[in-house]
């Protein structure tokens, strides 16, 4: 097997070089051998030799999020260790300054601030900084997606960071799905040699949601509506064949405005959008991708969870593809959006997370749309939210109801998101030209 260069070396070479830009090519679904030496650390070993850094951006539609991630290189192993993350994030997501970009790129530039606080000042000009946008920028109209692009590409620019090509760009759902599946599978120990267990992800996002694990059976990827459900790539001396798929428009957000009647009505401010899945008195202004909307519950009508599901099934139905095979022997990460609803309906300890049964969900979500006004105060937005999660797992995916989920938002102290697998590969296609 050929000897794998470590990104440490990489980082030094492209250094003592002067590159001010990395000389790469992103194909972020060719992970290999390089990814597989980095294990997370709990404790710094005694003989490190050497400590470098990478910063991720995670330009998503309702926030945005710094990581900066730790790497300690060690005397007795040929590449770096994982050690620990600091991370950060600001909302509104860039997607909110679609119409001023400038107050896009200076959010940014505050969040770097994170960056040169936690990597030593020597350091900079050796930590690569990337910024990847998700589905908040895949729904803009694609002159005003470029536009904030650009202001970010010139914020990094002016930095002192190392600012590689293609520093700065939107990511496709496919491979946001995938790294959040290694970052998931790296953080539980799932991914080496030896252990050829894995667990499934899902990320439920504001813009979009994505679903990605390993089938067990051939028929799985056999029965997929397009080639496009599956994705091949080469890790561990392994070749991985996943089960993956990205909805644009089926994040929570989205699945609120899209619940509401309200997709391509550009927040006219004349028109009011009802609900069942609202409190009957309730009457406010939403605001969402840099549009605001004015919501409403039903004041003459009837509210609750059955015409709530009603409502959201629409949303649902004939959209989401249900995976041959969503066995119990899958066991499934669920984080971001499923994860901060199930703590704000006190299903989970937001602190340390928990595990569900998809019927849990369910129950919760009759409880609090029969008794709207005793769930208010959390959010108005709470029954539809529970709703939509319900009839996304249950009528979307498939999954039975005694299917058991581990609510997440951190593993081994690291956020549970696709940032870390993007950083590996983002190193291991660090190339001299």
């Amino acid at each position: 097997m050929r000897p794998v260069v470590p990104a440490l070396l990489l980082l030094v070479l492209l250094a003592v070089a002067g590159l001010s830009r990395a000389q790469a090519k992103t194909s972020l679904l060719d992970l290999t051998n390089s990814i597989g030496s980095i294990l997370p650390s709990l404790s710094r070993p005694a003989n490190f030799s050497r400590i470098f850094y990478g910063v991720m951006f995670d330009a998503g539609s309702t926030g945005t999020r710094i990581h900066v991630y730790t790497f300690i290189q060690t005397d007795s192993v040929e590449l770096p260790v994982l050690d620990n993350e600091m991370f950060h994030s600001i909302k509104p997501g860039l997607s909110a300054y679609a119409d001023s970009p400038e107050m896009g790129g200076h959010t940014v530039r505050m969040l770097l601030k994170v960056a040169k606080k936690t990597v030593p000042r020597l350091e900079w000009k050796r930590t690569p900084v990337v910024l990847r946008a998700t589905a908040g920028l895949r729904l803009l109209p694609r002159e005003k997606a470029e536009a904030l692009l650009d202001q970010v590409q010139d914020v990094f620019d002016e930095s002192p960071f190392l600012v590689p090509d293609n520093s700065v760009s939107i990511m496709n759902g496919t491979n946001e799905g995938i790294l959040a599946w290694v970052s998931v599978n790296f953080l539980t120990g799932h991914l080496n040699v030896q252990n050829k267990k894995t667990v499934g992800i899902l990320d439920l996002g504001g813009g979009s949601t994505q679903i990605t694990f390993l089938p067990k059976l051939r028929k799985t990827v056999e029965s997929a509506p397009t080639a496009d459900y599956t994705a091949r790539f080469d890790m561990f001396n392994s070749t991985y064949e996943l089960y993956t798929h990205s909805y644009l428009g089926n994040g929570l957000m989205a699945a609120r405005l899209a619940t509401l009647g309200a997709l391509g009505a550009e927040g006219l401010d004349w028109q009011v959008f009802r609900s069942s899945c609202l409190p009957k008195k309730f009457s406010d202004e939403w605001s969402f991708g840099g549009l605001t909307y004015q919501v409403s519950g039903i004041p003459d009508g009837y509210a609750g969870y059955k015409l709530c599901y009603q409502e959201v099934l629409k949303v649902v139905r004939g959209i989401i593809h249900q995976p041959y095979e969503l066995k119990d022997s899958n066991v499934f990460y669920a984080f971001s959006y499923y994860f901060d609803r199930a703590v704000d309906a006190g299903l989970i300890d937001g602190a340390r997370g928990g595990m569900l049964e998809v019927r849990d969900f369910k129950k919760r979500a009759k409880e609090v749309c029969n008794k709207m006004t005793k769930y208010r105060p959390i959010s108005p937005f709470l029954c539809m939210d529970m709703t939509y999660i319900t009839c996304l797992l249950k009528d979307g995916f498939g999954f039975k109801e005694n299917t058991v989920l581990q609510l997440t938002k951190k593993v081994n102290n690291v956020e549970a998101s696709w940032a870390l697998g993007a950083t590996f590969d983002h190193f291991r296609n660090l190339k001299i030209h």
